[in-house]
């Protein structure tokens, strides 16, 4: 078990188990989105508002990236996956999309979007 699987065993202490898993799994989705448009709104404000990242700030950002991460768990709980199965089916991914490593060439000429563009 990796740190990641003991952090969502942990995050499902908070979880309301009175709903359905479709209802939790809505709340996930809609949390999800929510929490990582908190994130984004503070890295707005840092980057178009001037806004300085001062210790506070940091730690709101942080703050809310855990917020993002629990409702990852929490749809990953829903669909039977541990969070480091995903993990590493997103490396996976990764290292098939860009086998060199990211660069902008290799992301205007993925291959995954090629096979998969039936147009």
């Amino acid at each position: 078990v990796t740190n990641i699987d003991v952090y969502q065993k942990l995050a499902q202490r908070t979880v309301n188990k009175e709903k359905s898993e479709p209802d939790r799994f809505i709340a996930a989705a809609l949390g999800l989105t929510g929490e990582a448009g908190e994130f984004a709104d503070l890295v707005k404000k840092i980057m178009y508002h001037d806004h300085e990242v001062t210790a506070e700030v940091y730690e709101e950002l942080l703050k809310e990236l855990g917020d993002v991460m629990w409702y990852i768990a929490e749809a990953c709980t829903v669909l039977g996956v541990c969070m480091s199965t995903v993990a590493a089916l997103n490396i996976m991914k990764l290292k098939e999309r860009y086998p060199e490593g990211f660069s902008p060439e290799a992301s205007q000429a993925r291959v995954d979007e090629k096979e998969n563009n039936h147009e």
